[in-house]
């Protein structure tokens, strides 16, 4: 057997193999959901409200003036919560213009937690959220990519309780954050399908009459860990008890009084194992909060040792230094959109990723649900997180996208995997920053975003026109060779020289180049034409033509870049195909376009 038709014959054995692991779906059917939605905070009494639900489209938006929230109006629709209706997964599958959607289904409290406060809980509805219980009012919230919830013990009643949401989601709005959902009815080029209303986690937990918020986590590499913790309905006399494990042994405990609505304790820990791809060593820690000795709230997380900073040019993780070797990651599925289907699905994608060498994900214009993110703490991949853009500047934007972006660092910043912040993708949302408002909005971003966690590094503007404000110089280059590559940068580095513009200028005029390290943040794609398929018009088509001829001209990429010292980092573009966009590593189904192997390979070139 000759060298090509053997590795013909691995790659369909690759595939064959990624066929029968992965993850299999049927399209409309009630899927078990059973995984609690937010791993880094999670109680002991909860109840997982996914399932069918009650649905209408509100096209002519009557059904507040009608009173639908009371009950009054039948629905004529059912909708498996938590996928968005645009989604297969749904049963519904419809992606035209719909601004509002309603939910109904009914709620009984477990009998057990009589005499416990009961939080509902929402994991993300795109984008504004009304919710009422039984007819009363409980709130509002907006933003399509963080959690919110609602104490409802006030409006339970016994026995079956009537849940209503009424979710906005102006489809046309290019001034809401929305990342890629496209702006027009049919998707195209890099825009894709909309999602609407729930399509994340909806779930109940009971607490105690005084009962956690949140708790930040904050270790430092020579064991001492950092909690503070948030409460809510506070009382005199509370005390907050952090107790960490390492598995089943308790290795320390620290304890803090309850001033206000916070409190502090902090940990030490001998000689720490730290967190990092290779050996991903997590610590769990219970949380309580007592009174007189009985515990009013107790939650159960878990984090990792680990630091990552920059300097010289270089980036270090856990004081070594690290070759950042990420790829793009869309977190989007054929059947669920945005939603994933099931955790053996994300396992799936984190587990493909490290076998193709790459040694983190790019998590491109979207808040990745939880559960991803606990996944990658648990394997260990480095983790870029995105806030996802919105396409026009105005002070009412600027308004919406900070206060999601400081929640959405808030929900994430015990995640050990996350390294990178990246609130801005390309000036998108800015694309005029000679514009003093728009300019000093990214400058902000960053600053605000170094206020919140300055334990991670922050790029102020993926791609391109940085500021002086940023941790990594981030380049978007599709260059087609190698040889070309290296030519544009080749003088990285050296003294004097400057960051060659591409499609826009790498740095913003006015603003010198700060010497952190460059990052090539995007290139690729693996974009190859099937015999006899043209690809369409746009389909990522810089890399084009047989499997093996897309290989060769990744070989000679990956050979410029190593030539190039100064550059400590890329992005490949992208891990699977999304819908049009057939620039993957691995088709939307998850099928890989070659042997994982021979992508490790190159990224084994990279040092």
């Amino acid at each position: 057997m000759g060298r090509r038709a053997a590795e013909g014959f691995i790659a369909a054995l690759v595939t064959l193999a990624a066929l029968l692991a992965a993850p299999a779906s049927v399209v409309g059917e009630e899927l078990p959901r059973p995984e609690y939605p937010q791993p880094q905070f999670q109680r002991e009494r909860w109840l997982n409200l996914n399932s069918k639900w009650e649905f209408e489209y509100d096209d002519t938006n009557l059904g507040l003036d009608e009173g639908w929230m009371s009950g009054s109006k039948r629905f004529s629709r059912t909708i498996l919560v938590p996928f968005c209706p645009e989604s297969r997964q749904s049963g519904i599958g419809d992606t035209g213009f719909h601004p509002y959607v309603w939910y109904r289904r009914s709620v009984t409290v477990p009998p057990e937690w009589k005499g416990q406060r009961v939080l509902l809980r929402f994991g993300a509805v795109d984008y504004k959220a009304m919710v009422w219980l039984n007819g009363q009012f409980l709130g509002e919230h907006t933003g399509g990519h963080v959690p919110f919830r609602f104490d409802i013990t006030g409006q339970l009643k016994p026995g079956a309780n009537q849940l209503v949401v009424r979710a906005e989601d102006p489809p046309t709005d290019r001034y809401l954050p929305r990342g890629k959902q496209y702006w027009d009815l049919k998707p195209r080029d890099i825009w894709f399908t909309r999602t609407t209303g729930i399509w994340q986690t909806v779930w109940l937990e009971a607490v105690g009459a005084s009962y956690f918020d949140g708790v930040r986590a904050t270790p430092s590499l020579d064991g001492t860990v950092r909690f503070e913790a948030r409460v809510s309905r506070a009382a005199s006399d509370l005390e907050f008890v952090a107790t960490i494990r390492d598995g089943r042994q308790p290795l320390t405990t620290a304890t803090g009084r309850v001033e206000g609505s916070r409190s502090t304790a902090v940990a030490f820990v001998r000689d720490p194992r730290r967190w990092s791809p290779d050996r991903p060593n997590l610590y769990d820690v219970t949380f309580e909060l007592r009174r007189g000795g009985a515990a009013l709230d107790r939650v159960t997380s878990y984090f990792g040792f680990r630091s990552i900073e920059v300097h010289g040019g270089m980036v270090y993780l856990n004081a070594e230094s690290l070759y950042l070797k990420m790829v793009l990651d869309q977190g989007y599925w054929p059947d669920t959109i945005m939603t994933p289907p099931s955790d053996e699905a994300i396992q799936f994608d984190i587990r493909l990723t490290k076998e193709m060498g790459f040694n983190g994900a790019r998590k491109h214009q979207k808040v990745e649900d939880p559960r991803y993110l606990y996944w990658a703490d648990r394997m260990g991949l480095l983790v870029s997180a995105e806030m996802p853009s919105a396409y026009v500047y105005d002070s009412t934007y600027a308004e919406h996208f900070t206060r999601e972006w400081m929640e959405a660092i808030e929900r994430d910043y015990n995640h050990p995997s996350i390294i990178i912040w990246a609130p801005m993708n390309e000036s998108w949302g800015v694309d005029d920053l000679r514009d003093p408002l728009q300019q000093n909005h990214l400058k902000a971003l960053y600053a605000l975003t170094k206020s919140l966690d300055s334990t991670r590094l922050v790029i102020d503007n993926e791609g391109w026109e940085h500021t002086n404000m940023t941790d990594l110089m981030a380049i978007h280059d599709y260059i087609q060779t190698g040889e070309g590559l290296f030519a544009r940068y080749q003088k990285l580095g050296q003294p004097g020289a400057e960051i060659p513009a591409n499609l826009r200028a790498a740095i913003l005029p006015g603003f010198n180049y700060n010497g952190s390290p460059v990052y090539l943040s995007e290139f690729g794609p693996f974009a190859y034409e099937p015999p006899g398929k043209p690809l369409p018009e746009f389909a990522q088509p810089e890399l084009k033509g047989s499997v093996e001829e897309v290989m060769e001209q990744l070989r000679g990429l990956y050979g410029g870049i190593a030539r190039i010292p100064a550059i400590r980092g890329i992005c490949f573009t992208e891990l699977y195909d999304v819908e049009h966009e057939l620039g993957g590593l691995m088709t939307a189904d998850r099928k890989p376009k070659t042997d994982p192997k021979r992508i490790r390979e190159l990224n084994d070139m990279l040092r």
